[in-house]
C-alpha cells in the first residue's frame, strides 16, 4: 500500500481528515420530520457506512454533513469546530454521486485536474498529484479519453480520483456503485475499500446494499425513519442484531415466535410447537413464561434425525448455489412471525452427506450459541452483551 505522502504533499494547516461529530442533528421537510434527533460519532480515518431502506434519512444525513441540506436542530462538528454554518465549498469535502457527475466534455485527466485547478495550485504540482491518483485508482492508461469512451466503473474511478486528489478532510459517498452491473460491484467496492485505506481518508458512505456494506465498512450504521437502530462493526451487526428490524434488513433470518422457561435456575426458549432449547446467554432481567421472537439465520440449523431434537419441517424448493444448498422449508404454522415470506435452510454442500428434495421431511436443530431471542415486539435483543452503539 502507499504511504499518504507519497499520494500527496500535505500543505500546512491542512489537516487530511477530521473526526465527525452528529450531535442531536434534526432534519425537517416542512412539517415532516426525517430526522428526528440523531447522535453519531465517525472515526478519524474509518470507513462508516449509513445503511438502510429508501427514504430512512441516510442520504439526508449526508447532504447535511456536506453542507446540502439545512439543519433544523442540533450540531456537526469536524473535530472540534461547528460546521453548521460553514458554506459547503468551505467544507473541505470530496463528494463521489451515484451519477459520476463527471464532465463529458473533458477527458480523464481534465475531469481530475478541475478542483486543484479551481484551488490555484501551480501546474507542477497538478501534474505530481494527477499522476500519483490516477495510477491509486488505475485509470492511468485512460487519461486522455473522454467519459463516453469509458466504461460504468472506469467513470466510477474517475469521479473517485477527482474527489480524492483536492486531499478533502472527508470523503462522501452516495450510492457510488448502484448503477453498475453485478461484476462492476464486486470490482469497484473492493478498489474504493483499497484507496481508502491507502489515503487514510474519513469516509462516510450511503448503501442500501447490506452485502455490499458488510464487504468495506469498518462500521456500519443501521437507519430506519432516520433513527439509528444498531452502530457497530459488520460481523457485531450480522452476528448480533438488536432488534427483528436489524435481523431481517441484515442478511436473512427465519423468525419464530415462542416464549421463555425458568427451571432450576436454567433458561429455555420454547417453540410453540413444543420443542425447547437451553439458553446460556439471556439477560437476566428475562422473566417465566415471557413472549419472546427467536431469530434463526438459513445456515444456524444442524439436521439431527430424532423428531424430539430438532424442529420438523418439510422442503418446499431447493435451489443448488454452488458451494451451499438453500432449502425453502415449512414449519408448523403457528411457530411462524406473520407476515414472514419463507423459511430458509442453507447446508454447506462441503459437509453434506446427502442433498434433499422437495417432500421431504427434516428436524432441523438451531445452534443455541448463534441464535438471537428478542422481545415479544421485536424492538429489544435479549441477548447478553447486545447494545445499540458499539465503538
Amino acid at each position: 500500500a502507499l504511504p499518504i505522502y507519497f499520494l500527496f504533499k500535505i500543505e500546512r494547516g491542512v489537516k487530511m481528515s477530521v473526526e465527525i461529530n452528529v450531535d442531536n442533528v434534526i432534519k425537517k421537510f416542512g412539517d415532516n420530520t426525517i430526522i428526528p434527533g440523531m447522535t453519531v460519532n465517525i472515526k478519524n480515518g474509518e470507513f462508516f457506512t449509513l445503511l438502510g431502506p429508501s427514504g430512512c434519512g441516510k442520504t439526508t444525513l449526508l447532504r447535511m454533513i456536506a453542507g446540502f441540506n439545512s439543519i433544523e436542530g442540533g450540531k456537526i462538528y469536524f473535530d472540534d469546530k461547528c460546521i453548521n454554518d460553514v458554506p459547503a465549498h468551505k467544507r473541505n469535502i470530496g463528494m463521489v454521486f451515484q451519477s459520476y457527475a463527471i464532465f463529458p466534455h473533458m477527458t480523464v485527466r481534465e475531469n481530475v485536474e478541475y478542483g486543484l485547478k479551481l484551488r490555484k495550485i501551480n501546474k507542477d504540482e497538478i501534474k505530481e498529484k494527477v499522476d500519483k491518483i490516477l495510477d491509486v485508482v488505475k485509470i492511468s492508461e485512460y487519461q486522455e479519453r473522454l467519459p463516453e469512451r469509458l466504461s460504468g466503473g472506469q467513470q466510477q474511478r474517475v469521479a473517485l480520483a477527482r474527489a480524492i486528489v483536492i486531499h478533502p478532510s472527508v470523503l462522501l459517498m452516495d450510492e457510488p456503485l448502484s448503477n453498475l452491473d453485478a461484476k462492476l460491484r464486486l470490482e469497484m467496492r473492493s478498489a474504493i475499500r483499497d484507496v481508502q485505506k491507502k489515503v487514510g481518508i474519513t469516509t462516510v458512505y450511503v448503501t442500501h446494499d447490506q452485502e455490499e456494506a458488510l464487504a468495506i465498512s469498518d462500521r456500519i450504521a443501521v437507519i430506519n425513519r432516520g433513527v439509528i437502530q444498531q452502530l457497530g462493526t459488520p460481523h457485531d451487526i450480522y452476528t448480533r442484531p438488536y432488534n427483528q428490524f436489524v435481523a431481517t434488513f441484515i442478511g436473512y433470518s427465519n423468525l419464530f415466535r415462542g416464549y421463555l422457561k425458568i427451571r432450576e435456575g436454567k433458561k429455555f426458549v420454547v417453540f410453540k410447537s413444543g420443542y425447547e432449547i437451553e439458553m446460556e446467554n439471556l439477560v437476566d432481567e428475562v422473566k417465566d413464561n415471557q413472549e419472546v421472537i427467536v431469530a434463526i439465520r438459513p445456515e444456524e440449523f444442524s439436521i439431527v434425525h430424532e423428531s424430539g431434537e430438532g424442529l420438523e419441517m418439510e422442503i418446499k424448493t431447493s435451489t443448488f448455489l454452488g458451494k451451499y444448498n438453500t432449502y425453502e422449508i415449512e414449519a408448523l404454522k403457528d411457530d411462524i412471525v406473520e407476515n414472514m415470506p419463507a423459511l430458509e435452510f442453507s447446508q454447506d454442500i462441503g459437509q453434506a452427506t446427502k442433498i434433499y428434495g422437495v417432500g421431504d421431511k427434516l428436524y432441523l436443530k438451531p445452534n443455541s450459541k448463534k441464535i438471537n431471542i428478542f422481545t415479544s415486539d421485536g424492538e429489544k435483543s435479549l441477548i447478553k452483551g447486545v447494545e445499540v452503539y458499539v465503538k
